[in-house]
């Protein structure tokens, strides 16, 4: 695996590859990888001749009271498991690199981020976007692979991609679980023994919720329920959200038809500690 701190080096490398009628697919991360992560990157090598991932903490998406300071960091290990995995290309740009002395622009991608993590973090899509689309045009990769685990995060790349006619395939892999269902996540490394523990209400509520849809609830009570069933086994958790969305734009579903996919979303607060889930229903 070759390690590749500026965009020269790396365009280079990508250019011979391209040379050579290779194809590119790209894995952006910000590193504290984990499984999810890897299911990613082997995504990648089975559909692509080239694999580059990028390891960037990028300031934009955190706001002045995020945990951008504590954010992990372990690029020894991070190092170790890509090319554990066959990663051709490491990326890992300083942050001069990614946003030169004087970077004033942003890319804003609107209604998507109005609501839910938009809501919450109102800068933080607007950070998203700036930086998959330098990295996007650093890279110019073919198919570029994210997570299903942050269900709005990809919309807003699949409508950045469409309005800006990025020339590259969105590839969206399904949300990697421990075996108890919690979705793998850089911060679960936060909780304590017993958070860890309620964190499982997350992925509970969400299979509720669903349970209710496939048998054929009303969204409004299905969500009441999910809502309900939360608070029967919260002890420290803090819901923020739970909700019915459509899951191309984010907005609010208001029905379940036949074929139709529907994704139920929810965040809360455990201890310190922000979670964020989801998973995607399809109806029968």
């Amino acid at each position: 695996m070759q390690v590749v701190k500026s965009i020269s080096e790396l365009r280079n490398l990508i250019q011979d590859a391209k040379k050579g009628d290779h194809s590119v697919g790209f894995v952006p991360t910000m590193g504290a990888l984990h499984e999810g992560h890897l299911s990613l990157v082997k995504e990648s090598k089975k559909n692509c001749d080239l694999t580059v991932v990028s390891i960037f903490v990028n300031p934009t998406q955190f706001a002045p009271t995020e945990d951008l300071d504590k954010y992990p960091r372990n690029i020894e290990l991070d190092t170790e498991m890509l090319t554990s995995v066959g990663v051709d290309i490491l990326f890992f740009p300083s942050k001069e690199e990614i946003y030169p002395p004087g970077a004033s622009t942003f890319v804003n991608v609107e209604k998507i981020t109005e609501a839910f993590e938009g809501a919450i973090r109102p800068t933080h899509f607007r950070g998203v976007a700036t930086v998959v689309s330098a990295l996007f045009n650093i890279v110019q990769p073919d198919r570029a692979f994210f997570g299903q685990k942050d269900l709005q995060q990809v919309a807003v790349i699949k409508q950045m991609v469409r309005d800006l006619h990025f020339p590259i395939e969105i590839e969206v892999v399904e949300t990697t679980r421990e075996s108890d269902g919690l979705a793998m996540s850089s911060r679960n490394r936060y909780l304590s023994h017993e958070e860890r523990a309620e964190s499982l209400i997350l992925s509970k509520t969400l299979f509720q919720v669903r349970d209710h849809l496939l048998a054929g609830l009303p969204l409004a009570e299905a969500k009441l329920r999910g809502i309900k069933f939360f608070g029967s086994l919260k002890k420290k958790a803090v819901l923020e959200y739970l909700d019915i969305v459509d899951p191309e734009t984010f907005q609010f579903a208001e029905s379940f038809k036949p074929s139709e996919e529907l994704g139920v979303v929810i965040a809360a607060r455990i201890g310190a500690t922000r979670l964020i889930d989801n998973i995607l229903v399809k109806a029968k």
